[in-house]
């Protein structure tokens, strides 16, 4: 399975077998693979680029999990001054544990232009 890592400080080769580095024009590169891959592209861990994802549309399904605690003040995935997205609901489950898995889809396209 490929894996394709977007970051700015990275350098060829990567350490990872069937990695790709996807370092320059990152929108577009994504927009790319979405195009020619025929199977989704996850994203984990990375808010700044979920922000980038989000500001040239490219996101169909946001799978978020709250977690039942706390934290305080942190980095957000959705920070003031950031890209509008509405979103529905498509599913909901919560576990055991209490943690509620959440999937949502873009109710409509947003243009990053009119912000």
């Amino acid at each position: 399975m490929s894996k394709y890592v977007v970051s700015t400080t990275l350098k060829e080769p990567l350490a990872w077998r069937n990695s790709i580095l996807l370092n320059r024009d990152v929108p577009n590169g994504m927009a790319q693979l979405k195009a020619q891959l025929d199977k989704n592209l996850v994203v984990m861990g990375s808010g700044e680029l979920a922000q980038a994802l989000m500001q040239h549309n490219l996101v169909d399904r946001y799978v978020l999990l709250s977690h039942p605690l706390v934290l305080g003040e942190r980095r957000r995935l959705f920070p003031d001054g950031g890209t509008l997205a509405t979103l529905r609901l498509v599913a909901a489950k919560p576990t055991d544990t209490g943690v509620v898995v959440a999937t949502y889809e873009p109710a409509e396209p947003h243009n990053a232009s009119e912000q």
